[in-house]
């Protein structure tokens, strides 16, 4: 999706996706007359336009505000339908308000090692491996294409950024900092409170019941790439393969950096492994 600035962009892309756009979703037997009726459905997507709302730039940039999406959420309930998709919409816009109570009421706890939770952590940063988290060179598709999109692009789906996250802290072991200054660096939809709630959720040093949260990539990969359509998109060497093997090419790929930490061949933790290595954030 190309993102162009501005308020005028911002309510052009509200009015198509909540009034407008049709799409046919034959794979899950859909035919929708506006995007916003079938959000729940879509919103775990990763490759095209339309699988999600996009606020998020504009949102950010204060093109869009937040009420203003919330009220036209509530004027569609009244003339066309309220389901579980308009729920979800405004459940989005309730997790942006949580993260930035949050940030006023932990202040710079956000950006410690342990966050808000003052968890004790020693964080590995290797930068090899953090070099080709980055670089989208980890050898695990899933892991490359969702980094190369944000490099050249500088979007990211909802669902890749947890996947992406989870690879790093869990797997690889990488200090959460490090990704989040790297997003940081890179997202058109950048807020601090966002960003940085986010990762300390998913590194398991926020306000998580779950301390350990883990994406296994091949389940995510079956889940929401099964014909592996979106890392073919990004890395299109993989499009010669056949579409059940785009996600897993074994030796017809690069050799995958790290193994993991569960549904790999390697069934030590990566925080464990690479502790002896770790050194003090600067």
């Amino acid at each position: 999706m190309r993102f162009v600035g501005g308020e005028s962009a911002a309510l052009s892309r509200l009015h198509e996706y909540f009034w407008k756009k049709a799409r046919n979703l034959c794979w899950i037997g859909i035919l929708s007359y506006d995007l916003l009726r079938i959000y729940k459905e879509t919103r775990n997507g990763m490759l095209g336009p339309d699988y999600s709302t996009k606020f998020s730039p504009w949102l950010a940039a204060g093109n869009l505000s937040a009420r203003f999406i919330y009220e036209e959420v509530k004027r569609y309930e009244a003339e066309r339908q309220s389901n579980n998709s308009t729920y979800w919409v405004l459940f989005e816009l309730i997790w942006r308000d949580y993260f930035r109570f949050l940030s006023i009421k932990e202040g710079n706890t956000l950006f410690n090692p342990g966050g808000p939770r003052k968890v004790e952590v020693n964080w590995n940063q290797d930068s090899i491996l953090f070099d080709a988290w980055r670089d989208g060179h980890t050898g695990y598709p899933l892991i490359d294409a969702n980094m190369r999109e944000l490099s050249t692009t500088g979007f990211m789906s909802n669902r890749g950024r947890q996947i992406v996250c989870s690879f790093l802290v869990r797997d690889m072991g990488i200090d959460w900092r490090m990704g989040a200054e790297w997003f940081e660096s890179c997202l058109l939809d950048y807020d601090p409170c966002s960003n940085y709630g986010n990762w300390t959720y998913g590194a398991g040093v926020g306000n998580d019941p779950r301390e350990d949260r883990y994406f296994s990539i091949p389940k995510q990969a079956q889940n929401y790439d099964p014909e592996g359509e979106f890392v073919a998109y990004w890395l299109p060497e993989l499009r010669a393969l056949p579409k059940e093997k785009r996600n897993f090419p074994g030796h017809l790929y690069i050799k995958p950096v790290v193994g993991l930490k569960h549904g790999g061949s390697n069934k030590t933790s990566s925080k464990t492994r690479t502790a002896g290595r770790a050194k003090t954030w600067k």
